[in-house]
């Protein structure tokens, strides 16, 4: 594609509650202007779905890291037994920081995620008694080798 873009196909396999998928996925991954990242995947089945993702890497120091994020899920059929209603997105935003103990390779964070279902699939969730909306504390650590 380009020096900081690429094209991607391969298989997704999804396993949750209920009956397993198998998506063909093409993709395009890369940093857009201004080093932002950018992911954009179209998931390719019975129930044919489309990912944006965009997120940042800002320095605060040398060491320390905020990283915010942002990702829309596009499911273009109704599945009831995934709880996606046809053109009813799911929005997550997120932010992260992060410590590089070893020279980026081992970095601890701790972040925020908030996601929000809209559209059909928020009618699904209230439809079920389940949130439309949901909040997390994330914490982990990103091995980079």
């Amino acid at each position: 594609m380009t020096d900081f873009f690429d094209a991607l196909a391969g298989v997704r396999f999804d396993t949750p509650e209920g009956p397993d998928r198998i998506h063909g996925v093409l993709g395009l991954h890369g940093l857009a202007q201004q080093w932002f990242e950018v992911d954009a995947d179209l998931f390719l089945s019975e129930h044919p779905a489309f990912r944006f993702e965009v997120e940042y890497e800002g320095l605060i120091t040398n060491y320390v890291t905020f990283t915010p994020s942002i990702e829309l899920d596009l499911p273009f059929t109704e599945d009831t037994s995934y709880g996606e209603g046809a053109f009813g997105p799911i929005l997550e935003v997120g932010a992260r920081l992060s410590f590089d103990l070893v020279d980026r390779a081992v970095s601890p964070y701790i972040g925020v995620n908030w996601e929000r279902l809209l559209g059909s699939t928020a009618d699904l969730a209230d439809d079920d008694g389940e949130d439309t909306d949901t909040f997390q504390i994330v914490i982990g650590l990103k091995l980079m080798f």
